[in-house]
Formats: structure tokens, C-alpha cells, sequence
């Protein structure tokens, strides 16, 4: 007789949830669990869990059907919530988080897969665990949830009971580490060979971001980048900046210098003001919400350093867009 799988995924698919972070996950495990592709279920298993049986639309409009109920959440050693679109206002319904609340309180650890995350912390269940999000909900996230540490740096977050991850390909890796941890470094090994990847990222991985640095071939530069687009209205002093990374404020700025051609304080200026032509180009907010979310102090001196640097006034850029 078999011994029971090692790693017992539960998921929880949110309505719109993004397919390609899921099939990377499960697909993982899939190929970890057996070997020669065939798909058997010796060292991992898997279901598909919900409240009713009705399918589970993705983003993409394909359509999947659950193959459990909410069973005992123990049966499993991880629950992974998969998440999708923002806009989407009970991406699970009340029975679901009951179902997430017994999970947490039985110790089953749970993970956050692109924005399952949020599912997570609207449950209350994220406080007291770093969330790592991606860069492109990270100011939804701190909106929504500011009594919450998060971070967009890094690709994924995974500590003894608590997992949030960026998703897209960083589901992979996340799915990787499991099957490092719980199942074998061969099993991990088998997985990644047939899905042609050459070898995981860790969580330490940066997230992929075009920033003012791309060319920069040094990873504290990005990392600083991202954690001033985190903080555009409540700026982090250089100093504190330089810290995170572990260097000091003069080698940050000599660093910056040397691979950016800019200061510091310049590259965050340059940050703020990015972010402030894509308010006034994609939303109807009024010049001083626009100034003040940018880190200006008044709607004066935003408009002076916006005008300096993009050649217009932000009233005279947001008429010539509304014409084009």
C-alpha cells in the first residue's frame, strides 16, 4: 500500500482568478509528484476545493469545475487561495472565508497566489505576516490594507504558516520551494526539467519591473527603485533607504551615481513625477490630490517641477491627452 502523499495542496480558485498562476502551481506539483510525465499521485496530491459545485471562471474565461467540498482543512498540508481581478467585489463568497478562518485556526498553513492574497488579509488572516504582492497592486494592497506590512520587490513570501506570492512565473518557483522542502531536491529537479526550467529562484528573487535603472547591473539599485514606488507620498529618507539595502548613505549615492547617473534624491523625484503624469493622464483627480499623492507639498510647486520635467504643466499634458 502507498503511503499518503507528502504534500496535500488544497486550492481555492476567486472568481476571475489568473489561470497561468494557477496551472504553473499545480502543474509543479504534478510533475513532482511522479516521474516519466505520468502524471501519478505517489509523493503530492491535489484538489480543487469550493462551496458548490458550479465552475470557477478565470480571467481568460476559461471555465474550471471543482473536484471537492470543503472537507477537513487538515486533510491538507497547504491551502493556496488563487486570486485574479481587482474588480471582481466577492471574489469568494461568505462560506469560503468561514472555510479559510477553520484553515487558519487548525494550522494549516495558507498561501496568497497573485491576488489571493487579498482574499487573505480581507479575511483577517494576513496580519502579523510580511505580503508579498506585485508591483502592479501594491498601492491597491496599502489602500486597502495599511495596518499590513507588504512588499513588491521580491517575488514570493513563505514562512511556517503564511505564503503570499507575486504569481505569473514566480508561481513555479513558490511551487518549487514546496516540493524542495516537503517532497525531495529530485522530485524538485524532475519538475522543473519537464517544464524547461533551467533552476528556481529563490524568494529573494527581484521582481520583474522595467524602473529607471534597467540597464543597472546592481540589484540593490532595483530593490531601492521598488521601495520608492512603494512610498511616493510618504518618502523614505535615503538614509533609511541605503539601510535596507546594507550600505551606507554615501555608497548608495555613490552607487546610484555610478550605475543610474543620478543622485538618489533625483531617481525619487524622477519616481514621483512618473507616477504623477499617469494620474493626470488616466484619472479625473484634481491637480492638488494629484500633487499631494505625488509627495508635493502644494499644487504650485507641483506643477513647476512637473512642467520642468515633462515640458508641459500637468493642466496643459491632461488637455492635449483628452484630444488626442
Amino acid at each position: 500500500m502507498n503511503s499518503p502523499a507528502k504534500l496535500r495542496v488544497g486550492f481555492i480558485l476567486g472568481r476571475s482568478f489568473t489561470l497561468s498562476a494557477f496551472a504553473l502551481f499545480i502543474d509543479t506539483l504534478r510533475l513532482a509528484s511522479d516521474q516519466l510525465d505520468r502524471s501519478g499521485r505517489v509523493t503530492a496530491d491535489w484538489h480543487v476545493l469550493a462551496s458548490t459545485k458550479n465552475l470557477v471562471r478565470s480571467s481568460c474565461g476559461v471555465q474550471l469545475i471543482p473536484t471537492s467540498g470543503f472537507v477537513d482543512p487538515t486533510t491538507f498540508s497547504h491551502i493556496v487561495v488563487v486570486g485574479g481581478l481587482l474588480n471582481e467585489e466577492e471574489p469568494v463568497d461568505a462560506e469560503t472565508i468561514r472555510y479559510l478562518c477553520r484553515a487558519a485556526a487548525a494550522k494549516v498553513p495558507l498561501i496568497g497566489l497573485c491576488t489571493g492574497t487579498f482574499i487573505l488579509a480581507n479575511a483577517g488572516l494576513m496580519r502579523n505576516h510580511e505580503c508579498c504582492v506585485s508591483w502592479l497592486h501594491v498601492r491597491d494592497f496599502q489602500d486597502r490594507f495599511p495596518d499590513h506590512v507588504v512588499r513588491s520587490d521580491r517575488i514570493f513570501h513563505l514562512d511556517e504558516s503564511r505564503g503570499s506570492c507575486a504569481g505569473g512565473s514566480s508561481s513555479a518557483d513558490m511551487a518549487a520551494l514546496l516540493v524542495r522542502r516537503c517532497i525531495s531536491e529530485d522530485a524538485e529537479r524532475n519538475a522543473l526539467e519537464v517544464l524547461q526550467i533551467e533552476q528556481a529562484r529563490s524568494p529573494f528573487h527581484l521582481q520583474a519591473r522595467r524602473t529607471l535603472a534597467d540597464g543597472a547591473d546592481d540589484v540593490r539599485i532595483k530593490a531601492t527603485l521598488l521601495t520608492m514606488e512603494q512610498h511616493i507620498n510618504d518618502r523614505v529618507p535615503i538614509a533609511r533607504l541605503a539601510r535596507q539595502v546594507g550600505v551606507s548613505r554615501r555608497q548608495l549615492e555613490r552607487l546610484f551615481r555610478e550605475k543610474a547617473g543620478m543622485s538618489p534624491a533625483n531617481a525619487y523625484k524622477r519616481v514621483r513625477l512618473i507616477h504623477a503624469k499617469s494620474l493626470v493622464t488616466n484619472t479625473d483627480a484634481s491637480m492638488l490630490e494629484i500633487a499631494l499623492e505625488a509627495g508635493f507639498e502644494s499644487a504650485s510647486h507641483f506643477a513647476r517641477t512637473f512642467k520642468k520635467f515633462h515640458g508641459r504643466t500637468p493642466s496643459e499634458f491632461r488637455t492635449n491627452t483628452m484630444h488626442v
